[in-house]
């Protein structure tokens, strides 16, 4: 259903309180940079953004990010799309990436020119409010982080690759999103997290101060409201279920983030963004082999040169299941936020860097063939140096594998033995989940499935009997450690 039009025009009582909550959201910001910020730069090292997150002033921003969503919410409703949603006429094949396929994606969508041109108008006034209206964002200065949104069976999942991402030697501190109070395990919020230094974040905290807008937000939107709200500077953004290999500071301090302010990594697939798209943001559509469909599960970005891309992005997921996702999409798979931060920087016309290294696949040989459970992404650096020349292939090898995102299933010490699936063979034995490709494995330099069950292992015996969503279950720990004892030992 479309949107009243009663509520198209921006409401002048709402817009004068906006003003007022936007200068009051500026002095505070300008405080926080002039109190905290000293001679402090965005280049500083992670053990004093460490030190700046610790700060007791710096332990609860609710208030301000509240105001900040006082002023957004009012602009993602007030320029809602004015039209019915796109119907979809199927769905897009994901058809792997191929840069001398220059055929562009068919068209799925039934979008009238005049609905078009509706959402044109709200894309519009929704991008003029939000540089008007919020010209910054409120975060630590010089700060650098890690984010992630989890809850319910992922937050064990998190704590795996939270102490995977310690074993790089990174003392970053992460902010961990829920959804809601019913998702805080208090053992993993208050116990094993800030022994980790991360914390916990209630989203609704922030939210509830509109009320009922936290009915209109589901799974794949919290990510860039996690973005949006998070106090670091420059954010890391990870899935519960993916971690780094190596020190993920160093992608901080080089190109391309540090020329960019925004990278992101590829999906297996050939984008299949509706030609609708570039209309609604009145620019020339580009060659369809410009770059892959993107994978979010990592997107480095700066709060800072950024912010209005967060906030485009936030209004692309607000408007997402019914209008953005399909149009962005198609129907293709992983159809959800993982187009919309490339096509809020490209709306805007800010620079952004996609790898160009394709992503693997980890996983092992079956009966009938290969069953993947794990993406792997490629380093950065190497990829834009190579890229733009400044070192040629022969100079070095190719990049080295940077994140581990174990997609599915979810490696959860309590259902990962459940089904017939990555660690059980048909016959219902044991094995290990990452044996091929071998050149995958062998790129590593190390054991990284052991690690990974080891604090798989880590996780399973120290949480259970102290999780809600553990609860009534038994013989957690007794069966990762089974598993462990006859793999890896």
């Amino acid at each position: 259903m479309a949107i009243p039009r009663g509520s198209w025009q921006p409401r002048p009582r709402q817009r004068k309180r906006n003003g007022l909550i936007a200068l009051g959201l500026v002095v505070i910001f300008t405080w926080l940079f002039f109190t905290h910020s000293g001679s402090q730069t965005p280049s500083q090292t992670s053990s004093q953004a460490t030190k700046q997150h610790d700060d007791e002033q710096y332990d609860d921003s609710t208030p301000v990010n509240g105001q900040l969503w006082q002023i957004l919410y009012p602009f993602l409703t007030d320029y809602a799309p004015q039209c019915d949603p796109p119907l979809r006429q199927g769905s897009a094949e994901s058809v792997t990436f191929d840069p001398s396929n220059a055929k562009y994606p068919p068209k799925l969508l039934d979008m009238s020119g005049e609905s078009v041109g509706a959402m044109r108008e709200a894309h519009r006034l929704f991008v003029k409010a939000i540089k008007r209206d919020i010209p910054t964002l409120p975060y630590q200065p010089g700060t650098r982080g890690l984010v992630s949104t989890a809850g319910g069976e992922y937050l064990p999942v998190l704590v795996a690759s939270l102490r995977m991402l310690r074993r790089t030697g990174t003392k970053l501190p992460m902010e961990v999103f829920l959804a809601h109070w019913n998702e805080y395990e208090g053992y993993i919020c208050d116990v094993v997290l800030p022994s980790l230094n991360a914390r916990c974040v209630v989203l609704s905290e922030i939210l509830d101060v509109m009320p009922g807008s936290h009915s209109m937000i589901q799974k794949f939107q919290y990510k860039p409201l996690a973005m949006l709200f998070s106090s670091f500077e420059d954010i890391l953004f990870l899935n519960a279920n993916a971690f780094p290999i190596h020190n993920p500071e160093v992608i901080f301090n080089n190109n391309p983030f540090t020329s960019k302010g925004l990278v992101t990594w590829p999906d297996f697939w050939a984008p299949t963004i509706a030609h609708q798209f570039y209309e609604i943001i009145s620019q020339d559509r580009p060659a369809p082999n410009l770059r892959q469909s993107t994978e979010s599960g990592a997107v480095l970005i700066s709060r800072k040169t950024h912010l209005h891309t967060i906030l485009l992005a936030t209004y692309y997921n607000f408007w997402g299941p019914s209008y953005y996702y399909p149009i962005l999409s198609q129907g293709a798979s992983g159809e959800g936020d993982k187009e919309t931060f490339l096509a809020a920087a490209t709306a805007l016309k800010q620079p952004f860097y996609q790898v160009r290294q394709s992503i693997r696949a980890l996983g092992r040989h079956t009966r009938n063939g290969f069953a993947g459970s794990t993406m792997i992404q490629y380093n950065p650096i190497d990829d834009y140096l190579l890229m733009t020349k400044k070192k040629k292939i022969g100079e070095t090898t190719a990049p080295a594998p940077f994140f581990v995102h174990t997609n599915y299933p979810k490696f959860n010490p309590a259902t990962i033995f459940r089904v017939i699936g990555p660690v059980m063979k048909e016959d219902g034995s044991y094995t290990r989940a990452w044996t091929a490709p071998e050149d995958v494995v062998e790129s590593f330099g190390t054991d990284l499935e052991k690690q990974y069950w080891a604090e798989i292992r880590w996780t399973g015996c120290k949480l259970e009997g102290k999780l809600i969503s553990w609860r009534g279950q038994t013989g957690i720990c007794g069966r990762v450690e089974d598993y462990y004892n006859i793999i890896f030992a």
